[in-house]
């Protein structure tokens, strides 16, 4: 049999001798005696209960998964199996099959006070998968609710550090680091986080009637400068068409000309008597 373990202390199957806690002591070659005694039995087992018990000794993986395989609580050599057929000894054989395709899990409702001490509520959604089947079944009891875990710590640790103008503006930002944040942390569990998103970011009801208020007198000064600039340039405007009337003389009439045109286009009762312009101009020369 070949050896467990593969060069720079790297075992078969992906996973690192370095990774774990303790040394781990394996055998050089060759499977230890009650592991042969145990693989002889099975055997003639299988045979004596041949036909029945070839039922039991063929697994199926789909597509999407991969078959990690331990014998007598030995990694088998050879990585994750699959997919297709595969032949396992079920008296000594286990088999664990772990879901390659992409999960999503929700983060809970997470209260955070955020650096300008404003109390927020804040939900998001992971989206993660694992990229090594071994690295995740040994080295995580369960790697999908240590994840989910792993995620509802990391989301209060950055979001703690923000004020709240960041969290309702810098939402694409935050996401990418969270995302990098768990994807480092869950890389030694064969997990590739590729996705974070903040779905909501909930606010107090006094927040909400402050932030309501200030930006309804926020408006109003706007739309009051506006107003204001407004009337400025109607004035400007209309100081330099006076200069200009009176500058021409003629100017005025042909004003006056095109009232009554204005005024006559409308369907109206309304009754114009005509004052000939030069009735004004003995007016207008006294100064």
């Amino acid at each position: 049999m070949e050896p467990d373990t593969m060069p720079h202390g790297r075992m078969k199957g992906g996973a690192s001798a370095q990774q774990f806690n303790q040394p781990i002591d394996r055998e050089p070659e060759g499977m230890s005696c009650c592991t042969i005694v145990l693989w002889f039995f099975s055997i003639l087992l299988i045979t004596v209960t041949f036909p029945i018990t070839i039922w039991f000794c063929f697994k199926t993986v789909a597509e999407y998964e991969r078959a990690i395989l331990f014998r007598v609580g030995r990694l088998l050599p050879g990585g994750p199996k699959g997919p297709g057929l595969f032949f396992i000894i079920p008296c000594i054989d286990e088999i664990q099959v772990v879901d390659l395709r992409t999960l999503s899990f929700d983060v809970p409702p997470q209260e955070i006070l955020s650096k300008d001490s404003v109390t927020v509520t804040v939900d998001a959604v992971v989206y993660f998968r694992v990229s090594d089947p071994t690295m995740a079944v040994i080295n995580v009891e369960n790697y999908k609710r240590s994840t989910e875990l792993l995620a509802a710590t990391t989301l209060r640790n950055v979001l703690g550090t923000k004020t709240l103008a960041e969290l309702l503006s810098h939402r694409e930002e935050i996401s990418n680091t969270l995302q990098s944040l768990l994807d480092d942390a869950t890389d030694s569990w064969g997990v590739k986080v590729e996705r974070v998103e903040i779905k909501d970011v909930r606010l107090p009801i006094q927040m909400q009637r402050a932030m309501a208020a200030e930006a309804e007198a926020s408006r109003e000064a706007r739309a009051k400068v506006i107003a204001a600039e407004g009337e400025q340039n109607a004035s400007r405007a209309l100081k330099e068409a006076a200069d200009i009337i009176a500058e021409s003389p003629n100017a005025l009439q042909l004003r006056y000309l095109q009232t009554l045109n204005s005024i006559s286009a409308e369907k109206n009762s309304t009754i114009i008597f005509p004052l000939p312009v030069d009735l004004l101009s003995g007016f207008m020369n006294q100064k």
